[in-house]
């Protein structure tokens, strides 16, 4: 076998090099983006379903959500959003709290 320099530098294959269609896909756009309204499938039990033998029948040991997670991903920007959506939500329960408290010692 010859080296993979050796192929490129052959005039027949020097055109792969430059081609973007033979270019290998970056890791940023490998998976595809989703917002958070569909960031439940990731751990919700219906989405989950255990294979025991691939499309040629042949024994496999994975789940269907170890599918999901090769082939989507949350957006940063709504990852960001449900980060601070869990602070607010934290800080609004922790006045709630506090009210309540406060009613409660009145009656």
């Amino acid at each position: 076998m010859s080296s993979q320099e050796e192929i490129l530098s052959d005039g027949r294959f020097s055109c792969v090099a430059r081609d973007p269609r033979f270019w290998e896909m970056p890791e940023k756009e490998r998976k595809v983006k989703i917002d958070k309204r569909f960031r439940a499938m990731f751990h919700d039990k219906k989405f989950k379903l255990r294979y025991t033998v691939d499309k040629r029948g042949r024994p496999v040991n994975y789940t269907s959500t170890e599918n999901l997670r090769k082939f989507y991903a949350l957006s940063e920007s709504d990852s960001d959003f449900s980060e601070s959506d869990s602070k607010e939500l934290t800080v609004k329960k922790k006045k709630k709290k506090k009210a309540k408290g406060k009613g409660e010692a009145d009656s």
